[in-house]
């Protein structure tokens, strides 16, 4: 719901340009609001240990329900092991918190179709998570062949309605890693599906103008994607802009802008295939600014705030509770939330880092000024 407090309704058909045109400083103490079913995060990392601890509320703040990935160290493969990790999380949440964490699995070249039934079983397990063996952060343990090693997992995956969620990207170091996206539709998931229409996969952060067409291609209800603000919102000059940015830098890593441009079409068209999946990954500074640096977005605090500006800036915020709140409920066949969040338009100043007994995170945006905010 969009709620404008002196502002005139129709407001909401101008472009960003036109809204930053009002003269807001004219009618004192007056802000644009919007009201939002509260939205689930369909793709997120929240670590664990000290970094679990430090992270988790700023999820929990905004959001209902989240994915929570696999990839830990050692990684989560079993549902022995998901419901142990969720039980982590639950202890580490504020007090009076309504935050539920949906738990994958890691798929590995091992993993047997035993375990997707006490996955199901269990209550706590949501979907499996596919890494292609060394694609991003602790990805090792991951998939080296998916059809020729997993394929009676995958079956019994379609039985029991649990969906596969994808990081895709081939590996292959002779694929440019531009290209990997791509040539991961089209030698893995064509193939896929193809093999196995009934699965239900989530195409996980995509990047592509490519990966928005398999998409939109494919069986609605089957094929669905995640979309992160940074792919919404930066290209991949943003990696190099003023020297190197680390950042700024995430995988799949981020495009040309004609593909950023075609991901924004996608999501604020309103088709139900794409919903919010921040992707919010979350590194140590050191561990960003070294001569290795890790791969990962930290946008957890500010990422409604992020959501909020593509689509006003697309003079569609009248389809943002869709993505943010609707679409990814009915892919999992989950309710949609009871409660609700209010964005304030009140421009406010991401903070510059976020300290901790063990060093810093840095948040995507920090230092920059930013119209929504999310009233806690």
């Amino acid at each position: 719901m969009i709620k404008t407090l002196v502002l005139p309704c129709d407001v909401l058909k101008f472009n960003s340009a036109k809204i930053e045109g009002h003269n807001l400083s004219k009618s004192k103490g007056s802000k644009m609001e919007l009201t939002l079913t509260q939205p689930d995060d369909w793709h997120l990392h929240l670590r664990d240990g000290s970094l679990l601890e430090a992270v988790l509320p700023h999820s929990a703040n905004h959001f209902g329900r989240a994915i929570v990935m696999p990839n830990l160290k050692p990684p989560v493969t079993t549902t022995s092991a998901a419901v142990a990790y969720r039980e982590s999380i639950m202890r580490a949440l504020p007090a009076n918190s309504n935050f539920t964490p949906l738990m994958t699995l890691y798929l590995t070249d091992s993993t047997k179709p035993d375990e997707i039934k006490l996955a199901r079983q269990s209550g706590a397990v949501f979907a499996v998570k596919l890494y292609p063996a060394g694609a991003t952060t602790n990805s090792q343990d991951g998939v080296t062949d998916l059809l020729g090693k997993c394929l009676p997992v995958l079956e019994e995956m379609v039985k029991q309605d649990m969906p596969l969620l994808v990081h895709g990207e081939v590996t292959d170091a002779a694929v440019d890693i531009f290209d990997r996206e791509k040539v991961f539709i089209d030698t893995v998931l064509q193939p896929l599906i193809h093999k196995l229409p009934q699965l239900k996969i989530v195409m996980e952060h995509i990047t592509t103008s490519d990966a928005v067409s398999f998409v939109e291609s494919s069986k609605e209800g089957f094929i669905a994607a995640t979309v992160t603000p940074q792919h919404l919102l930066l290209n991949r000059n943003s990696i190099f802009q003023g020297g190197l940015q680390p950042h700024n830098y995430c995988l799949p890593v981020l495009k040309r802008e004609t593909h950023r441009q075609a991901i924004v079409a996608a999501v604020t068209s309103g088709s139900k295939r794409f919903f919010l999946g921040t992707d919010s990954a979350p590194h140590e500074r050191r561990r960003k600014e070294c001569a290795c640096g890790c791969a990962g977005i930290y946008n957890a605090p500010v990422a409604l705030s992020l959501y909020a500006k593509v689509f006003e800036e697309a003079g569609v915020l009248d389809k943002l509770e869709a993505f943010t709140s609707f679409n990814g409920p009915e892919f999992y066949g989950l309710p949609r939330n009871k409660l609700k969040i209010t964005l304030r338009k009140n421009p406010w100043v991401v903070p510059e880092s976020f300290s901790f007994p063990f060093g810093e995170i840095l948040p995507m945006f920090a230092g920059k000024m930013l119209d929504w905010q999310p009233l806690l």
